[in-house]
């Protein structure tokens, strides 16, 4: 499975892209700035995350950080104030735009929760401020002994605002989230782990990609449609109640079960082989199935 046309023609600042075997590593490619995210970062992502997902080319993805750190967060030039305008604008007006600016910056790291392949963030070194918002948003995350997390807002004077604080409470004990938002305290990989915010550490970064491309080659072995209901069904049941959930998993089951790849699951189970499964249908919208767009 090579990349689309569209991820070989849009060479990015912040990330490179790889996907094979069903796997998509992205890897964020700034280590001299300790992979910050600048302005730029924060279309790419996205837009990355949704090619990869409308077009079906992985069954799993993989985030990573180069250099010596996954990522510092956001890089603080993005909080420099624009040049004042000789035109005066209402106040009122102008917080109604950093409104929708702040949704822009959420739905960077949604992306990465809303797309149908399950999505694993592989941590060494710091994971500061932004960068914990970003690995909330995905399924899994796996840290090497070095790294260690921040939630860094507080000591600039913001509460962090895309995502840290909304998916953390699902993660980790309320009480322990809200005593490392209030202080920005640094905790360590052991204790990330004690709190359930990563779900393994690796002794060292060789060892967890390593691993975590085991992880990453064990999901997509498996049939992507399955995978696809059940990154659905647990998001939803996370924010609703058990009711509700059972009832939404019961009609989604009753439309998306494949009898081909149970058939093809149990066979690859009985002979403990890996299952041949087709990819999930590239998603179009009714435009591009109109040849309008």
């Amino acid at each position: 499975m090579t990349p689309s046309s569209w991820l070989k023609m849009n060479k990015t600042t912040c990330f490179d892209v790889t996907i094979d075997g069903g796997i998509a590593h992205i890897s964020m490619n700034r280590p001299d700035k300790m992979n910050s995210m600048i302005r730029v970062f924060w279309k790419e992502l996205p837009d990355i995350i949704k090619e990869i997902d409308k077009n079906s080319e992985a069954r799993v993805i993989v985030l990573s950080g180069q250099g010596k750190h996954f990522s510092a967060g956001m890089d603080l030039s993005t909080f420099v104030p624009p040049k004042k305008s000789e035109v005066e604008v209402d106040p009122a007006r102008q917080r109604e735009v950093f409104y929708h600016e702040v949704l822009e910056l959420q739905d960077a790291f949604t992306a990465l929760e809303e797309c149908r392949m399950p999505t694993i963030a592989s941590i060494h070194g710091a994971c500061v401020g932004g960068a914990i918002d970003m690995t909330a948003a995905c399924d899994m995350r796996y840290c090497s002994e070095n790294a260690f997390f921040k939630i860094a807002e507080v000591d600039i004077g913001i509460a962090a605002d895309v995502g840290t604080l909304q998916r953390l409470p699902s993660l980790i004990p309320l009480a322990k989230l809200r005593e490392l938002a209030f202080t920005g305290r640094k905790f360590d990989s052991a204790e990330a782990k004690s709190l359930g915010f990563v779900n393994e550490v690796f002794e060292s970064e060789e060892m967890l990609a390593k691993e975590v491309q085991k992880i990453a080659e064990n999901i997509a072995s498996k049939s992507p449609l399955v995978t696809r209901v059940i990154k659905k069904q647990i998001n939803y049941a996370r924010d609703h109640t058990v009711r509700d959930s059972l009832d939404f998993h019961a009609v989604w089951n009753a439309s998306l079960i494949s009898g081909k790849d149970m058939q093809e699951a149990m066979k690859a189970y009985v002979n403990k082989t890996n299952g041949e499964y087709d990819d999930l249908e590239p998603k179009k919208s009714f435009w591009e199935k109109e040849g309008l767009i």
